[in-house]
């Protein structure tokens, strides 16, 4: 893919073809101005449900809304001209059935723009993927560590470390992919794990700790740029510390209003 923003819209069956080629770049976004300024560098933008985190100082995505999704879903869409972006389903919105999903990921798509909709979940969800992409929803599915089931798992904790757990990791990214998601997020687990799951499977593997054996990755773009608070996790590597430079800025700002140097007088009195 190209890097200048020239290149045509990522679709979801771009996605698709990667595999075992190029490797996916991936980034969260929850806005307009960011959307535009990761869009000419990556393929696909995830509005998450991490925005819970980042932007809501949730300890948990759980609380995260339908409503906020497609708010953010909308303004990340607005602020695109090639990236393919993929709104996640909220906790809540689709488990119940698969009608449910859809009736939910319908309105998520009608709404914003997106392409497709992510949700986590291995073979328990192979039904509804299945009933969402054969009525026209591209699904992006999840596995490995899932933070909407952080009750159920213990905590954010890897994945996958014994026989039985990578076992069932295995068969549920196989599941997904039968069921026609067009790639799958594969979350916290090893990489011996997340080479046989990316071998395993004929769709794209996206990784998030989960080692450059996936034939893309994703991270939480505050994480990327250092923005990160209490809510950071241990695998993701800072490109940049803005945190730093918006706390810098903020502290001169407040010291030439408190001085009255700012705003500047003018010469002229005009």
């Amino acid at each position: 893919m190209t890097d200048n923003g020239e290149g045509e819209a990522v679709t979801v069956q771009a996605i698709r073809s990667r595999k075992g080629g190029p490797p996916l770049v991936c980034l969260t976004a929850y806005g307009a101005n960011i959307a535009s300024l990761l869009d000419p560098h990556v393929d696909l933008l995830l509005v998450g449900d991490s925005l819970g985190f980042v932007l809501y100082g949730h300890d948990t995505t759980l609380g995260v809304t339908l409503e906020q999704m497609i708010v953010h879903g909308a303004a990340v869409q607005c602020g695109v001209r090639r990236a393919c972006v993929i709104v996640d389903l909220p906790f809540g919105t689709y488990q119940e059935s698969p009608q449910q999903a859809f009736r939910n990921a319908a309105r998520v798509m009608a709404e914003t723009g997106c392409a497709g909709v992510k949700l986590e979940g291995g073979r328990e969800m192979a039904e509804t993927i299945a009933f969402l992409t054969a009525r026209g929803i591209p699904v992006l599915a999840h596995v490995g560590l899932m933070p909407q089931l952080v009750n159920t798992l213990g905590g954010f904790r890897t994945q996958g470390e014994d026989e039985a757990g990578a076992a069932t990791i295995l068969a549920d990214a196989q599941a997904v992919a039968e069921a026609g998601a067009f790639a799958v997020v594969v979350e916290g687990v090893v990489e011996a794990l997340a080479q046989k799951v990316t071998a395993g499977i004929p769709i794209p593997t996206i990784g998030i700790g989960a080692s450059a054996a996936c034939d893309g990755q994703i991270l939480v773009t505050d994480e990327v740029l250092g923005l990160a608070g209490d809510w950071a996790s241990g695998f993701a590597k800072r490109f940049a510390e803005l945190g730093t430079a918006v706390q810098d800025a903020a502290a001169a700002y407040a010291a030439e209003v408190r001085g009255r140097r700012f705003p500047a007088s003018s010469k002229d009195g005009g």
